[in-house]
């Protein structure tokens, strides 16, 4: 029998991404809701943190379809309301694995932090239509990076993936970011503070992004700032604490298979991954079938992390030049 997951709700500090109503599902195998590892009927059980958004549904693929008990692993899933959030849960070992930001993880490193980077997860789009943008009003005048110079510009968060990769995007477009300034606002009601006139411009992911793409009456699109900063910047990716990799790289490497047997499953069943999108997220089936996805990879591709590692130092948004040789496991 394939196991379900059970999705525990935790309390959480990070600011409020992407996140819809959570429902619950019991693992019949009895995996583990206290977190950590353990032996659940010959299997070694595992608790993983994931933000309830749509390229973390590919777990629960790979759970739906037994990849993970394939490779002798029971997860649980445990849902957090950031990267950020997952920190001190991976650190302490209630949770075994966490699927976030890595600039999380880069920024928990340079502040004394033993976390590290174990696979990669999901990426933006080197190219073409990427999975988040950048949207201004229409008829407005902003139509590069450069005309963002002194307006105001609403993330989910700030000092993460969001205004990082902005300020590069206007910088290279020959503007300054010093002069914007960033504002917090939740995913979900972005399109409506820019509509009202409380935000100049916006970063949205999916699905706001697709919304904001079909109202082209109302919205414009200025660009895609991964792409501008960072060609398939890296939008998530696993890690464990130090003591976890360091005392159980056996259970790693585990992981590291089973996860990147689920994501190259998931990518080649797209069919699939988006009625597991529907039924984890709770979007409706109209929605997830429009959507644009992330690429998924379990491969994490080192060049890429040193590149956001050097931008977020360059922007003052790591404190200090993380140690990459620990941070990324071997």
């Amino acid at each position: 029998m394939f196991s379900r997951t059970r999705i525990t709700a935790i309390a959480a500090v990070a600011a409020t991404g992407l996140l819809l109503a959570s429902c619950s599902q019991g693992s019949p195998s009895g995996g583990g809701g206290e977190g950590g590892s353990g032996e659940t009927e010959g299997l070694t059980s595992v608790t993983v943190g994931v933000l309830k958004i749509a390229p973390s549904a590919a777990v629960q693929y790979g759970i739906d379809e037994g990849i993970f008990e394939e490779h002798g692993l029971d997860v649980t899933l445990a849902e957090a309301q950031g990267g950020a959030a997952m920190l001190p849960s991976v650190s302490t070992g209630e949770y075994d694995f966490g699927i976030g930001n890595g600039l999380s993880v880069l920024t928990a490193a340079t502040q004394g932090i033993d976390m590290r980077m174990v696979s990669g997860y999901s990426y933006s789009l080197a190219e073409g239509e990427d999975i988040n943008a950048v949207v201004v009003r229409a008829g407005d005048g902003i139509e590069s990076w450069s005309d963002l110079e002194g307006k105001t510009v609403a993330t989910n968060t700030l000092k993460t993936q969001g205004d990082l990769t902005i300020n590069e995007a206007i910088e290279r477009d020959g503007g300054d970011p010093s002069s914007v300034e960033y504002i917090e606002v939740p995913f979900p009601d972005a399109l409506a503070q820019l509509e009202a006139g409380n935000a100049d411009a916006v970063w949205i992911p999916e699905p706001f992004y697709s919304a904001a793409k079909a109202d082209a009456e109302t919205f414009s699109i200025v660009g895609f700032p991964n792409q501008d900063s960072i060609p398939g910047l890296p939008t998530m990716v696993s890690f464990a604490s130090g003591a976890t990799v360091d005392d159980n790289p056996e259970l790693v490497q585990q992981w590291r298979d089973a996860l990147t047997e689920t994501l190259d499953a998931a990518t080649a069943d797209d069919e699939g991954l988006r009625e597991t999108i529907v039924e984890f997220t709770g979007m409706p089936a109209e929605t997830v079938e429009v959507i644009g996805l992330e690429r998924l990879s379990g491969e994490l591709e080192d060049d890429l992390i040193v590149q956001l590692s050097d931008m977020a130092v360059k922007w003052g948004f790591l404190e200090s030049e993380p140690d990459l040789d620990t941070v990324i496991a071997p």
